[in-house]
């Protein structure tokens, strides 16, 4: 095998531990899961191999996911999410686990029946699909073929059983029924049948089993780096008591474990690690472990107990105040582990994301508990490359730290929204992401997968919520403004790679997204009485009647769209999108409210209402509906503290509101500011097209302030950003805009050309004296350094450096040194590209 083996045809067969259901045809007309169910089925084979090979690479999928052991030792995970019609298959390198002589190869396949967050069934088509099917091969030299066929061992485990909550799988696993062993060779396999081969029973299906096969076609090789991380242990041991034994409530471990937090209990002597307790039939040992701050990936036990005793696991990302009825953080997480008895180890198989561990023992009898030790795994996307950010500002350097942890806890194998009560892969939310790893991460693998993963468009060219899982699958109503900041996602890798030939497969779908909106269009030429979710984010604005705030990223998704058609050579497409740009510009005055200096969010039945937001003024900066003399002074107004108000139709500064959700599904939106006064401040995820949006009105300098603001977050341990001012989870990936700000914006530096041939150096360091960083690019690392009106540049490729007068001098590749004098700024029409120009 050589390369990614992309090119090579597989040899293994598509095998299961029994032949596939028949597909159901009412599932297959509803869209319901068809198949078995929730399953884990065992798979191995036993392999002689004469000498270990420098390098044996192998090749292996599975639906669901799969885990991967070599004589006992864990080799990997996958397949990474991915649409059912799409699939991954992984590759190892397995030399390092080889021996000589006789080997065993063992893979635990899950298989999940019902949709989750990061996964979703095939369609039912029978033969191959709809069970836990596995399919794997390596070409060893010297060794017996290792490819899935009818040889492997197989065996239906009945150890796991499954609940789900919010889309998350709740592991469930009872180790005394788990084989002892059975990874490690030298098991006796003896009793388990053999695997069955896997046929395309399909019309046009020919009886075949290896691949390409319908459904999952054409394997297509991991996208994405490895991931991986730290080993991280508890900090702290909040509390550790023994309590009377409840009457469960719930058959949810992560809702048990808080069921009787309030209930008095008898302390442990010492609740630090390792615990001992003796716990009766009636007693239960509960435990409450903080980590510091939130991690992810999988939860390690070590515990010593006689067989039966059950471990509930319940993960937080917050402490569970019993006062507080529901918040966000009320979410169900956790697992479940029944002791085989004496020391024994439980490893999830289910990533999950908690800063808290929640632990309740108990048993069926009296019995003595040793609680080892507790880890997390970690298991995220890597930071790589030589970026930095310093200024000697102790506030802005943990604010850059904190955005590149918070989307490392939320980037895995997508980009998720949180690592701890959803994990799925947002349409929108990645853009922010994206972003940030652009602008810090030396791995651009992920920032690019963002857009592919997502280009999945529903049968009307619109996007879906999410993609690869439940949201997906079902089809139901979606965010179509979230298809707006993937065809900005677009935009950006086009701006950073100047990669023509990845990016043009992705054209058709932006115009598809494009045109879903022309249906829409009012006789006006703006967006009117749009349908679904219209979100914009959870900030109070109204997308109602004539929506500005959607007309205006519509319209930037035109201008991007004219400027990557020109790019392409598809003058077609560009005068299509310039013409509609026009349309909405033509109208796009109606917003205008002369008196405030300010575009109003709606107009409804002819009347211009009177609310604004910073959404709205934003929107209409970057777009270019707003002409250029007015940028300024807009800016201004829309970020001027004794105007700006923080409201949220569904939460506040006390936290999730339930009744104002419920008023907002039933279209009730109270306006509980003063409308003719105030201007809505954007949440965390919208805030980048505000700092934007004042990058091109020449205010650049003001967001080194306006990022501080993110410290609101970084308090009592968590060193990450939260989903929304004031409530929301603590670990939200698409509030991380200030770590790409300090770079793009502060530092200015940023592609003056695609693929930076060219690089943009324009420094706006505001009040910081002395400021210095680097970001990658596809030829190295770009490296500016001001101090006070010095500035160095480094860099591989040519510069165009730009003061903030709107002076410009081009410069060779190289190191540079010059005077930035802190005069008053311009309006800066170039910094992201100039409208349909």
């Amino acid at each position: 095998m050589t390369g990614n083996g992309l090119h090579q045809p597989w040899l293994g067969h598509w095998i299961g531990s029994g032949p596939a259901p028949d597909p159901d045809l009412d599932d297959a007309v509803t869209g319901a899961a068809s198949g078995r169910g929730f399953s884990r089925v065992l798979f191995r084979k036993e392999v002689s191999v004469d000498a270990v090979p420098e390098t044996a690479p192998l090749r292996v999928t599975a639906d669901s996911r799969f885990v991967l052991w070599v004589n006992g030792q864990e080799v990997g995970r996958g397949p990474v999410r991915a649409q059912p019609r799409r699939w991954r298959h992984e590759t190892f390198d397995i030399a390092p686990y080889l021996v000589s002589g006789r080997n065993t190869v063992a893979v635990l396949v899950s298989y999940y029946g019902r949709a989750t967050s990061w996964w979703h069934p095939a369609p039912p088509e029978g033969g191959v699909n709809g069970d836990a099917c596995l399919v794997l091969d390596a070409r060893l030299e010297g060794a017996d073929a290792l490819v899935t066929d009818g040889s492997w061992r197989v065996h239906r485990s009945t150890a796991w059983s499954a609940l789900a909550a919010s889309g998350i799988p709740c592991e469930v696993l009872d180790a005394r029924k788990l084989p002892v062993g059975w990874t490690e060779p030298g098991f006796d396999d003896a009793a388990w049948p053999t695997a069955t081969i896997l046929t395309a029973r399909h019309w046009g299906g020919l009886g075949r089993s290896r691949p390409p096969v319908s459904p999952y076609g054409k394997l297509l090789p991991r996208p994405v780096a490895t991931l991986g991380g730290d080993t991280v242990r508890p900090k702290a041991a909040l509390d550790a008591r023994i309590r009377a034994k409840p009457s469960w409530e719930s058959d949810h471990p992560g809702a048990r474990v808080v069921q009787h937090l309030h209930t008095p209990g008898e302390p442990v002597p010492t609740a630090a690690l390792p615990l001992c307790a003796v716990i009766g039939a009636d007693r239960t040992l509960d435990v409450i472990l903080d980590f510091g701050a939130v991690t992810a990936g999988f939860v390690q036990i070590h515990v010593d107990a006689p067989a039966g005793t059950v471990l509930e696991l319940g993960y937080r990302e917050k402490p569970k105040h019993v006062d507080v009825v529901t918040t966000t953080s009320d979410y169900a997480a956790g697992a479940r582990y029944i002791c085989p008895g004496g020391q024994a180890v439980y490893s999830a198989l289910e990533p999950a994301g908690l800063r808290y561990l929640y632990l309740t023992v108990h048993a069926p009898e009296a019995t003595e508990v040793t609680i080892a030790d507790v880890a997390v795994r970690e298991n995220v996307y890597p930071h790589t490359g030589r970026a930095y950010f310093t200024s000697g500002d102790e506030e802005l350097d943990a604010i850059y730290r904190a955005g590149i942890r918070t989307v490392q806890l939320n980037a895995s194998d997508a980009y998720t929204d949180c690592p701890t009560r959803e994990q799925r892969a947002w349409v929108g939310d990645g853009v922010v992401h994206q972003m940030v790893h652009l602008a810090t991460n030396e791995d651009w693998r992920l920032a690019e997968h963002y857009v592919d993963l997502a280009n999945s468009p529903r049968s009307d060219g619109i996007l879906p919520l999410s993609v690869a899982g439940d949201f997906e699958q079902h089809e139901g109503f979606t965010i179509p403004d979230w298809s707006l900041h993937w065809v900005h996602g677009v935009h950006n890798l086009y701006r950073y790679t100047g990669d023509r030939a990845r990016l043009a497969p992705y054209l058709p779908t932006v115009e598809r997204v494009l045109r879903w909106y022309e249906t829409h269009l009012d006789a006006l030429g703006t967006l009117s009485d749009l349908p679904e979710w219209n979100l914009v984010d959870w900030s109070s604005v109204f997308t109602t009647g004539r929506t500005s705030i959607v007309s205006a990223l519509w319209a930037r998704g035109l201008a991007e769209y004219a400027e990557l058609c020109d790019w392409a050579a598809n003058a077609g497409s560009a005068a299509w999108a310039r013409e509609r740009h026009a349309g909405v510009a033509s109208s796009f005055e109606d917003f205008w409210d002369p008196l405030r200096g300010l575009y109003v969010d709606h107009i409804v039945d002819g009347e211009r209402r009177p609310a604004a937001s910073q959404a709205a003024n934003a929107a209409a900066i970057v777009s270019g509906l707003a002409p250029p003399g007015r940028w300024r002074a807009i800016a201004t107004a829309m970020t001027d503290p004794s105007h700006v108000v923080t409201r949220s139709w569904i939460g506040g500064d006390g936290g999730y509101d339930v009744q104002k959700e419920e008023d907002q599904r039933r279209g009730i939106q109270r306006v509980d500011w003063d409308a003719e006064r105030e201007i809505v401040r954007a949440q965390p995820f919208f805030s980048y097209v505000v700092h934007d949006a004042l990058a091109r009105a020449g205010l650049a300098e003001r967001i080194v302030d306006l990022v501080r603001d993110w410290s609101v977050f970084l308090r009592d341990g968590y060193d990450t950003f939260g989903e929304c001012w004031g409530w929301g989870t603590p670990v939200h990936g698409w509030s991380s805009t200030p770590t790409r700000d300090l770079i793009v914006h502060v530092l200015g530096i940023t592609p003056d050309l695609p693929g930076f041939a060219r690089v943009r150096i324009a420094p706006r360091p505001g009040p910081l004296y002395a400021v210095e960083g680097a970001a990658p690019t596809p030829h190295g690392p770009v490296e500016v350094a001001v101090s006070d009106e010095d500035v160095t540049v480094t860099s591989p490729v040519p510069v165009r450096f730009v003061d903030p007068t709107g002076n410009s001098q081009d410069l060779p590749a190289g190191s540079h040194r010059l005077v930035m004098p802190r005069a008053t700024p311009t309006t800066d029409t170039t910094s992201s590209g100039n409208p349909c120009a």
